[in-house]
């Protein structure tokens, strides 16, 4: 291995180790709302259409009490 794809792949490894994971649920919901973004403006339908659905999948659900309160409309 040559000494730049060795550099290479250290800097990959270590970009990985903590850094790249999310530290919430919130985090989580802003990235992949960053990428279908990304995907609408490069025109790429099928990505944005994925993203979508893990988009859907990753928002917060309520259980519950706090479930019934907050469907209630006011009137």
């Amino acid at each position: 291995m040559s000494r730049m794809s060795y550099r290479l792949a250290k800097a990959v490894s270590d970009g990985r180790e903590a850094r790249g994971r999310p530290s919430s649920r919130e985090e989580v919901l802003s990235r992949l709302l960053v990428k279908r973004a990304v995907a609408h403006r490069a025109g790429l339908h099928d990505l944005e259409a994925a993203l979508r659905g893990q988009i859907t999948w990753s928002l917060p659900v309520r259980k519950g009490e706090d479930a019934e309160e907050g469907s209630e409309t006011p009137t």
